[in-house]
């Protein structure tokens, strides 16, 4: 485990505010983690294939034509499909699915669980959809999408979840705020919460008049023009919502994330706003200082959260 990581989840005992466990339990729990994560190194590591994608096709909320990465175990197939959870994992602003699906390695095979990795569609743009109304319900689609186009893969309703980091995680944030009963957790890495403040940020990246411009299309107009559009994409300004869906929240920032920065005022802001208005929410944040979406990786924190989650049985080794 990287040195940034065992700070993170040492930290994450100290936080009573997330209602972390401490003393015994907490020390077998990551003991456990630790043996587990040892064991399966090699898988981790991506040093063998226990995976495999299908590419299946759908219709956006606008009608459009567009296609979704399902990553399965090797194994599961139309004559070997027990019932398994589904993770949908939006994608990062401007990333394809097929790099996104990258990103979960092996895995869903160590769950096992199925992701699906939506292209997704917003209002105007296709891989800039930045949280829109209708890619949110087309992300609510997807356990049916699934089951539509693979019959045979069996997918276990009561054990969906929403993973994405970036814009993906602004989205599955969004999703959970808004669809709270479709999803039995959610995770969020370097997420973006205030699109309006976001929209300033853009100016300090390299790419940022471009950005603005691909927002300014996508949105229809700048914030201070019409301030709710923005607020509409914000799971800031969900979360009273996420505050008390009772569904266990995880939210992974950076503080030296330089793609969405001052993430204290983003995604920190979000996780304060939380827990002061439910101090018993189901919340934890892990805090590093990590490159942006660097934790989001099956060597990284990505197993982790996946354990904490209740994807992956860590005491089975």
């Amino acid at each position: 485990m990287s040195k940034r990581l065992l700070l993170v989840v040492a930290a994450l005992a100290t936080l009573a505010a997330v209602g972390a466990s401490t003393g015994a339990a907490a020390g077998h729990g990551r003991a456990a983690f630790a043996a587990w994560r040892a064991t399966h190194w090699s898988a981790l590591a991506g040093r063998a294939s226990l995976v495999r994608t299908v590419t299946v096709s759908y219709r956006a909320h606008d009608g459009a034509a567009r296609t979704a990465v399902v990553v399965l175990p090797r194994w599961y197939g139309p004559h070997n499909h027990p019932p398994i959870p589904l993770v949908i994992s939006p994608h990062g602003s401007g990333i394809e699915p097929a790099a996104n699906a990258h990103r979960w390695g092996n895995l869903p095979a160590l769950g096992p669980f199925a992701v699906v990795n939506p292209e997704g569609q917003g209002a105007h743009l296709e891989l800039y959809s930045w949280g829109s109304p209708g890619e949110i319900a087309d992300l609510a689609r997807m356990p049916q999408i699934v089951h539509e186009t693979l019959p045979w893969l069996r997918i276990d309703r009561s054990r969906v979840y929403a993973i994405g980091g970036s814009m993906g995680g602004q989205e599955s944030l969004l999703l959970l705020a808004q669809h709270p009963h479709l999803l039995a957790g959610a995770v969020s890495f370097d997420a973006p919460t205030n699109m309006a403040t976001r929209y300033t940020a853009f100016q300090q990246l390299k790419s940022g008049r471009a950005l603005q411009g691909l927002a300014r299309l996508e949105f229809g107009s700048i914030p201070r023009v019409n301030h709710e559009a923005w607020a509409d994409r914000s799971p800031l300004f969900y979360s009273r919502e996420l505050a008390f869906t009772h569904v266990p929240l995880q939210i992974w920032w950076s503080r030296r994330d330089q793609i969405v920065v001052n993430q204290a005022d983003q995604s920190g802001l979000l996780y304060r706003a939380i827990v002061r208005l439910n101090p018993h929410a189901p919340v934890l944040q892990f805090v590093g200082k990590w490159r942006h979406t660097a934790e989001m990786w099956p060597t990284r924190g990505l197993a982790l959260a996946l354990a904490r989650i209740g994807l992956i049985e860590t005491s089975r080794i």
